[in-house]
Order: C-alpha cells, then sequence, then structure tokens
C-alpha cells in the first residue's frame, strides 16, 4: 500500500507541474483530431502521457495497459475512459512521429531557462555524438554474423594471406535485407544493423537535440551519406564527422533563439578534422573546441613542436610549459609559454631560466603561438593543460545521457522494426528525460534529473 502512494504522489506531481497541453502545437492537434476516419475516443494528452509513462517504467504496450486496467489511479491520470489495443498506440507513434518531435523541441524551450539556473557557465557548453538503436532485424541475431566469419575462416585456412574478419566484413550487407532503412553500423565496439542518431547536451548532460538520421535527414543534407570501406573504424569515423555540421545546423534552425547562446564545444577524437574547427568557430562562433588530436589525421609536426602545437626547446626538444594567454589592443590573441627550466624568483616580474646550457642570453626563453594561424592546434585554449583536461571530462555526459534514452528510459528497448517507431521511442524517452529535470528542479532535488527512477522513489 506505500508503494501505491508513492506512486500516486509522483502522478500528482506530474499533473501538477506538467502541462502537458501547453507543449502540444496546433498542427498537431489539428493532424489529430481532423474531421475524417472515425472518431479516436481518446484524447492526443492520453495517448502522449501513457508513451511518457511507458518510458518513465520501461515496460511494453502491452504489460503497461494491463496495469492501468488494474489501477484506477493510473487509468485517471492517463484520462482513458476506455483503454485502447496496443496495436493503437503503434500507430500512434508511426502516423504522428513529427509531430512528437516538435513536442520534444518544445520541451527543450521549456527546460533552457531551467539549465541557465541550474548551471549558467556549464549551460553554455554544447557536447555532441553519436549511436544507434539496434532493429528487430535477422541481420543482428548472432548467427549470422557467426555463419559469415566461419564460411570466411574456411577461406582463410586455404589462402593464410586473407584476413578471415575482414572477408566477413566485406561480405556483410551494407542494408538489411528484411528493411532497407535499417543499415549496417559499428557501435560501441560490436557490428549491429542500427536506426543511427546523434544528440546533442549542454554541459549539465541535458539532451538538447536529437538528430535521427532517416532517408528525410538524408534529403535534406545529401552531403552526410559516406562510402562503405572495409575498415568499420573509417566508416564510422566520416559517418559521424559529416553528421556535425547538418545536426547543428538543423538545431540552431529549430531554436534561433539559442544561437550564440553556447560558446564551448566538446566532441571525441572521430571529429577531428582541420575543416570542423573552422566550421565551429566561424559558422556557430563558438569561441572554445575541444577535440582531442586524432593520430590518424595529424602529419608530422614541425621540429619546433610537438604534435599539440606546444613549443619545444631547441635543445632537449622538451615540451616549454603554458603561462598565460596574451590579449592586447589592435593585436591577436596569443598563448605564451615558457622554459620548463624557468622557476619564478621573489623580486623579479618573469621567471629565470636556471638551465646549465642557456639556449638564449635573456633571462629566460619563452615563446608564442598564434591560435587564428591554426584552429586545430590552438582551438581557443591550450592543449595539454590542466584546463583543458578539466573542461574535456564533461564529454562523458553526453554518452552517459545517449544511455539514460537508450536504456532506462526505454528509447530503444523495444527494438522497432519500424523506422518511424524507432524515431518517435528516442524522442519521447527525450520528453520524459526533460520532464524529470522539470520534476527533479520544482522538487528542490536538482541533483536527480538525470536518474528518474530515484526521483520517483524519492
Amino acid at each position: 500500500m506505500q508503494k501505491l502512494n508513492v506512486q500516486t504522489n509522483f502522478l500528482s506531481l506530474l499533473k501538477e507541474q506538467i502541462e502537458l497541453s501547453s507543449y502540444i502545437p496546433q498542427e498537431f492537434r489539428r493532424a489529430f483530431y481532423k474531421n475524417t476516419g472515425r472518431p479516436r475516443g481518446v484524447t492526443i494528452e492520453s495517448f502522449l502521457w501513457f508513451c511518457i509513462l511507458q518510458s518513465f517504467t520501461g515496460v511494453n504496450d502491452t504489460t503497461l495497459l494491463f496495469f492501468v486496467k488494474i489501477c484506477p489511479e493510473l487509468r485517471q491520470f492517463c484520462g482513458f475512459d476506455s483503454i485502447p489495443n496496443a496495436d493503437k498506440f503503434t500507430l500512434f507513434r508511426q502516423n504522428f512521429v513529427d509531430y512528437i518531435a516538435m513536442v520534444f523541441e518544445n520541451f527543450v524551450d521549456a527546460t533552457e531557462p531551467v539549465c541557465q539556473a541550474l548551471d549558467p557557465k556549464k549551460s553554455g557548453y554544447l557536447i555532441y555524438d553519436t549511436s544507434g538503436s539496434e532493429a528487430n532485424v535477422k541481420e543482428n541475431n548472432p548467427k549470422f554474423i557467426n555463419s559469415k566469419i566461419n564460411n570466411a575462416k574456411k577461406i582463410a585456412a586455404k589462402n593464410p594471406e586473407i584476413n578471415a574478419h575482414a572477408l566477413a566484413y566485406s561480405q556483410m550487407p551494407p542494408v538489411s535485407q528484411t528493411n532497407p532503412f535499417v543499415n549496417q553500423q559499428y557501435i560501441n565496439g560490436h557490428f549491429c544493423y542500427a536506426h543511427k542518431f546523434g544528440l546533442i547536451t549542454n554541459g549539465l548532460g541535458i539532451v538538447r537535440h536529437i538528430s535521427f538520421f532517416d532517408e528525410d535527414f538524408k534529403r535534406r543534407h545529401p552531403e552526410t551519406v559516406s562510402h562503405k570501406t572495409d575498415n568499420p573504424d573509417f566508416d564510422k569515423e566520416i559517418s559521424d564527422s559529416a553528421s556535425l555540421k547538418p545536426a547543428l545546423l538543423d538545431f540552431f534552425a529549430t531554436h534561433p533563439h539559442f544561437w550564440r547562446t553556447y560558446h564551448t564545444f566538446l566532441a571525441d577524437s572521430s571529429f577531428d578534422k582541420y575543416d570542423t574547427y573552422s566550421m565551429l568557430r566561424n559558422d556557430f562562433h563558438f569561441h572554445r573546441t575541444c577535440i582531442p588530436l586524432n593520430p590518424r589525421n595529424s602529419n608530422s609536426a614541425h621540429s619546433d613542436f610537438d604534435v599539440n602545437g606546444t613549443p619545444l626547446c631547441p635543445i632537449d626538444k622538451s615540451p616549454f610549459v603554458f603561462h598565460s594567454v596574451c590579449r592586447g589592443k589592435n593585436r591577436s590573441t596569443r598563448f605564451k609559454y615558457v622554459c620548463h627550466k624557468s622557476v619564478r624568483i621573489k623580486g623579479s616580474p618573469n621567471p629565470v631560466c636556471v638551465c646549465d646550457n642557456p639556449c638564449t642570453k635573456n633571462s629566460y626563453k619563452c615563446s608564442y603561438t598564434y591560435p587564428h594561424k591554426n584552429l586545430r592546434l590552438y582551438p581557443g585554449i591550450p592543449r595539454s593543460t590542466d584546463h583543458w583536461d578539466n573542461l574535456y571530462r564533461h564529454r562523458t555526459l553526453v554518452e552517459r545521457s545517449i544511455f539514460l534514452i537508450k536504456e532506462p528510459l526505454a528509447g530503444v528497448k523495444r527494438k522497432s522494426f519500424s523506422i518511424r517507431t524507432a524515431k518517435a521511442d528516442l524522442f519521447i524517452a527525450g520528453i520524459a528525460h526533460l520532464i524529470g529535470v522539470i520534476i527533479a528542479v520544482a522538487s528542490d532535488m536538482p541533483k536527480l534529473f538525470k536518474s528518474v527512477r530515484k526521483l520517483i522513489s524519492a
């Protein structure tokens, strides 16, 4: 009986804090209540609340419908006069997925002031990563890839020069034979056939945008289509980096009032391309870009600098130590580095070199680098510094948010065959995540906004 009271209190809190009808655009209402076909008998709010509860609980539609039938509190919360069949909710997701995305975008707008109130600085970070929602197709059965590998091993046994796993990879179809909209992906260290998507969060780990890489996305951004190679890592890198600019364009087009409110961009090394840094600086006006260097994209560094752009000692080639950022009137921003053997002496305005074999006649050796000349090596923040390390550790927040959307909020647990259903599930999970943020702040428990289950228990 105590659990029922806790559940009832949480449902009451949802009704009290979330006026769901205010997040539903008029286009959604016109499409849902159009004067054609049979009357639905269920309101649009009832469908949405049921889908959101399904995301909170992580159970399938049939199981949740069973609890709705036996629990009057749940039935009253959803507003069901009559209980629809489970297939009605699948049709709801498929037919109105684009409008569900609009509801999600309205929640993003509503939670932006909440993010600013929680932490204005971290709310200015933008973090991007990609993942995938595995589909329910035969190619995801382990027996499928095992049969390919076994056949490749038989061929490799006769010809030792053949790499069995590379051969098996080349024999895998680029798309599922049963669903042409499900592409082969290399996600989280394994092959699978999935609906791929990109996720943008801020520095708090709160979701800001979801880009689902379906046919509509590819039609709007044809430059994102990559060519298949024999290297799965390379395929993943090309696809990820190509999706970055279109995802950011869609994000700022949907939320134009967010323009120039973000000053720092973070991503992993798969986005390390020379063009990426200039694009982020010139097109989207990010002041800092925190992306680790990818050795495969790096040429041999100049003898006076290491791979991170840090000046080197001309004698022993040891890296200098970052000193400060220098700015002056009518002068470009410079990063100042000093010799690692320089020490501070009381009464001296500058460090003093104590090297036994000094490379200069001056009291200490310093060197300047100019970020605007090479945005990749100097992306607005010096690499190989404590500041860089402290900033980059925030990038893992996007991976935690992806896990939250995919697993606890059941964004991909359904493993939908239909791409429209999978897309709707992802946006509904995003809505549930943002509702959790609003409820956590309203309940004076902001630390629980990333854990809906703990929030319900609290």
